[in-house]
């Protein structure tokens, strides 16, 4: 400051020190403060997915411009979604599948937790949210591994109006593998009441079994888990020995057919 005579008074001078610069805005302030002017979005968005609450950056809903939440958020603000009643955007899809979306844009990864069975409803996700990316990445298959499938059964008979007729008839779909990988393709249809052994996933057990008896059930979710059957075999029929008593439940004519087969399923 330098005080300067004048006719009539004084001048006070504000001099800046020698050497100062002067500061420039923050990056982030000014980042955020060019987005909401260009876009009339803020910086830090809030979102109703669903019932869901989530915040999240305009950059992250962005990362992939062709996706929905790119057009919605990359553009004006009239093209993105409506408001709910606190100000907060809302997305009328499923709330709890939305993390595994953030974090897909995030890091262009996804990572599902052990034991997660809703892959099929999370690809749907993403299909309406366009996002090619996260849809072949949960299209991959998983880690490799062999499954068995066994079942012990027979046909029971039966009259259709004049003609007889067989049906396929089993007590028990046996299943052996190792154990992250049953659970990953059976899920809550897996029966592990017999296994004793509750220690690491990465074990083995042949102790496990179906909660049903539908065969092409389970062939089916081996399919869409990525599995193939490579091999197969059956032990044929079975007379039974003279004078061995029957099971509750069976004649004879069904005892005459008795079968196991097993199929042996290969994740490459």
């Amino acid at each position: 400051m330098r005080v300067v005579p004048v006719e009539g008074g004084l001048r006070i001078d504000f001099l800046e020190p020698s050497g100062s610069q002067s500061i420039p805005p923050h990056p982030p302030m000014a980042t955020m403060a060019s987005e909401t002017e260009d876009s009339g979005f803020p910086a830090v968005i809030e979102l109703n997915v669903g019932g869901v609450f989530y915040t999240t950056s305009r950059a992250t809903l962005t990362k992939v411009p062709t996706s929905l939440l790119g057009q919605w958020f990359g553009g004006p603000l009239s093209t993105g979604p409506f408001r709910d009643s606190k100000g907060k955007f809302f997305v009328d899809r499923d709330g709890v599948l939305f993390r595994y979306i953030l974090d897909f844009l995030r890091d262009q990864r996804v990572v599902l937790p052990e034991n997660f069975h809703e892959r099929r409803r999370l690809r749907h996700e993403a299909e309406y949210f366009n996002l090619p990316g996260l849809i072949a990445k949960l299209d991959s298959p998983g880690p490799p591994g062999y499954i068995i499938i066994g079942y012990r059964g027979t046909f029971a008979f039966g009259r259709d109006g004049l003609a007889d007729v067989k049906f396929r008839k089993l007590t028990r779909i046996l299943v052996s593998g190792r154990v992250n990988l049953c659970r990953e393709v059976f899920g809550e249809t897996l029966n592990e009441s017999r296994d004793p052994d509750r220690g690491s996933d990465c074990r083995y057990s042949a102790r496990f079994f179906l909660k049903h008896n539908f065969l092409e059930q389970a062939f089916d979710m081996l399919q869409e888990a990525g599995f193939r059957c490579v091999a197969a075999a059956g032990s044929g029929t079975s007379c039974g020995g003279a004078g061995e008593p029957m099971k509750p439940g069976m004649d004879s004519e069904e005892n005459r057919w008795n079968h196991y087969n097993e199929f042996i399923f290969t994740r490459p």
